[in-house]
């Protein structure tokens, strides 16, 4: 661990540090919205029709966001650059380069077929391409995926019914989970009800979206009605004391985007942010980076956060990182062997 050695410059240079290191895992992350700007400007330069810039350097400005619909917008314009099979190979297994960087041992990556398929990318094709990188990013960088299929609800039921059809019918090997993302206000959770009902039956885990641009009701049909066993965001869930009493109790973690809460104006700052009252109340709280690049971050500057925000040292860091593994659906043997890396990376820490 000679390379991850604190700077000596004081205690908040040496938590960095610390960081950069530890092995992690990484539950909230999109797969499209994982893309370098050096990958987005490459492929907006292969398809000039599209109004996404061309120059890395313009692409920050164009991940300004007004508000959460702007967000959406955008988003969408840099999925439409994803148009073949090794479109979407590529993607994905230079997310996984950049996740090697920072350490990120295992990712659940949230992956939205039907948009793919949608353009015209046959089903299977889209199924090969990232299996193909996720088996090639294993074996030339450690990093360890596994998919969760969502659906984007601003489609409707026609999106939520080919989604499930590919999660039931094709969905590939690393595939673990199904989930619902899109805009929140104006698609109630429960209209989405047979489909996770039809996931759940196929074995897959139910991990909605949730309570991020709504209140806390939102988060209760995700519980009811989808079953969920993870809540994307769900940061509303500290509106509600019954609430959070509940996902307390029951045990169930809420996936946590500090900067992607602030970027879409879903919390008004930083030092707004609910992370320290949900876990005060006992709410178990993993830390993700949502769309890293779209907001000029990444899993370490968030682990970063919430450390300030939880006022964390390294071992408290390294308790983050351990419920990011627990909270996971990796294989026992898996989730074993990634906590013993993060526990032997903490007790060889000379801080």
């Amino acid at each position: 661990m000679s390379g991850h050695r604190p700077s000596r410059e004081g205690p908040l240079s040496d938590l960095t540090a610390f960081i950069a290191g530890l092995p992690k895992a990484e539950l909230h992350v999109h797969h499209v919205g994982s893309a370098s700007p050096r990958i987005v400007a490459e492929l907006a330069a292969r398809h000039p029709d599209s109004p996404v810039p061309k120059d890395p350097t313009a692409l920050e400005q164009y991940f300004t966001f007004r508000d959460f619909a702007h967000f959406i917008e955008v988003y969408i314009s840099v999925v439409e650059l994803i148009r073949d099979a090794e479109d979407i190979r590529l993607l994905t297994y230079e997310v996984a380069r950049d996740m090697a960087r920072q350490r990120i041992r295992y990712a659940e990556l949230t992956v939205t077929p039907y948009s793919s398929v949608k353009r015209g990318i046959p089903d299977v094709a889209f199924m090969e391409a990232i299996e193909d990188a996720r088996l090639s990013a294993e074996r030339d960088f450690g990093v360890v995926l596994r998919w969760c299929f969502d659906i984007p609800g601003e489609l409707g039921l026609p999106a939520a019914e080919e989604t499930a059809r590919l999660a039931c019918d094709l969905g590939p090997d690393g595939l673990v989970a199904f989930g619902l993302g899109g805009p929140e206000i104006g698609w109630p959770r429960p209209q989405f009800k047979p489909y996770f009902d039809r996931a759940i039956a196929a074995g897959l885990h139910s991990v909605p979206h949730a309570g991020e641009t709504t209140g806390p009701g939102t988060v209760w049909d995700a519980l009811t009605e989808l079953r969920a066993e993870r809540i994307g965001h769900g940061t509303s869930a500290a509106q509600d004391p019954a609430l959070l009493a509940h996902l307390a109790e029951r045990g169930i973690p809420l996936e946590v985007c500090p900067t992607s809460n602030v970027a879409t104006r879903a919390v008004p700052s930083l030092e707004e942010h609910p992370l320290r009252a949900l876990v005060d109340a006992g709410v178990r709280v993993t830390v993700n980076s949502d769309d890293p690049p779209m907001f000029s971050t990444d899993l370490n500057n968030e682990y970063a956060i919430a450390a300030r925000l939880l006022g964390l040292d390294a071992a408290g860091v390294a308790e983050l990182a351990r419920e990011g593994v627990r909270a996971s659906f990796l294989d026992p043997a898996g989730k074993a062997r990634l906590t013993g890396e993060i526990d032997a990376y903490l007790a060889a820490w000379p801080g």
